[in-house]
């Protein structure tokens, strides 16, 4: 059994090369000795995906410096938009694996919303790690409140790819989980499988991994919270698809998807949507890196989204 927090993610924006490693040299034994056995090639974290994809242009949006006040935090740092209102309620949006400046725009794009941006490595593991300690969330909406003088009515979290690892980890803190209003996962939520590779059928997965994304989800559709998870058709073939895991997810909701054909944003392709209360699952064509970092450019869209009651 594979544990997320073991495996490589492809999601980072720049994807890792999988290295092989070589065969061990012979070990020297006497001429009666017989050769030791080559060690096997490591094994591969997964299944690379197409790096590139011309079916389709992939627009980005351009890098810019949006006007604000910048804070450093134990953990990341705080970016509060130029005319955000300190005597209006606000969200503070903690988003991970989003890089610098693009949690920064799309934060500026939206309504009464600062944004906590953490970039922490390309792998699930790294952002795991970072909330082993239960009690440092509350301590990060702590220090964002005192540093700019603000209290936030409402506390977010979002992550693209492996920055989802961490909403994970966050929300298993039941004292988090009460203080999170609103989840934006972005083609991020993965888990293994129970045997070490897919069969040819519909593969069985670790459902360990997701059963806070159950809680929170069933929470969603009872209102209490809002939940939007994105996936696409990437398979990494040695861990669980974002599209397998939001197929199980939607079976123990007891949601059907609805098959749809029509653009989102940036140019992307939707195949499927369900709503249910305030639980939203999107899923998008693509099996492709330009198709994994189109969702990551599509977060401002993703935001207005998120911010609806609906």
């Amino acid at each position: 059994m594979r544990s997320i927090s073991r495996t490589i993610s492809y999601c980072s924006i720049v994807c890792l090369a999988l290295a092989i490693a070589p065969p061990a040299l012979l070990a020297q034994a006497p001429a009666t000795a017989k050769p030791a056995a080559p060690q096997a090639p490591t094994a591969a974290a997964q299944n690379p995906s197409p790096m590139v994809e011309h079916t389709r242009t992939h627009p980005r949006l351009t890098e810019t410096s949006p006007p604000g006040d910048r804070y450093a935090l134990p953990l990341g740092t705080l970016f509060v938009p130029q005319g955000l209102r300190p005597n209006r309620p606000a969200t503070l949006l903690f988003f991970f694996h989003g890089g610098d400046w693009l949690p920064e725009l799309a934060a500026s794009q939206q309504r009464q919303m600062a944004v906590v941006r953490v970039q922490a490595g390309a792998g699930s593991g790294s952002y795991v790690a970072l909330f082993k300690d239960p009690t440092r969330f509350l301590s990060l909406i702590a220090a964002a409140e005192s540093a700019s003088h603000m209290h936030f009515s409402q506390i977010a979290l979002g992550g693209w790819s492996a920055g989802c690892g961490a909403l994970r980890q966050i929300l298993l803190d039941p004292a988090s989980y009460d203080r999170i209003n609103r989840v934006l996962c972005i083609d991020g939520v993965h888990t293994g499988y129970t045997h070490d590779t897919p069969g040819p059928l519909e593969s069985d997965i670790d459902a360990s991994n997701l059963e806070v994304w159950l809680h929170f989800g069933q929470d969603a559709r009872a209102r209490k919270k809002r939940l939007i998870i994105t996936h696409s058709e990437i398979f990494p073939g040695t861990f669980a698809s974002t599209t397998e895991t939001a197929d199980w997810l939607l079976h123990e909701w007891e949601l059907k998807p609805h098959p749809v054909a029509r653009f989102g944003p940036m140019g992307t392709q939707m195949l499927s949507r369900v709503s249910a209360g305030g639980l939203t699952v999107i899923g998008f064509a693509g099996n492709s890196a330009p198709d994994h970092v189109d969702e990551l450019h599509s977060l401002p869209e993703y935001l207005h989204w998120l911010q609806r009651n609906k």
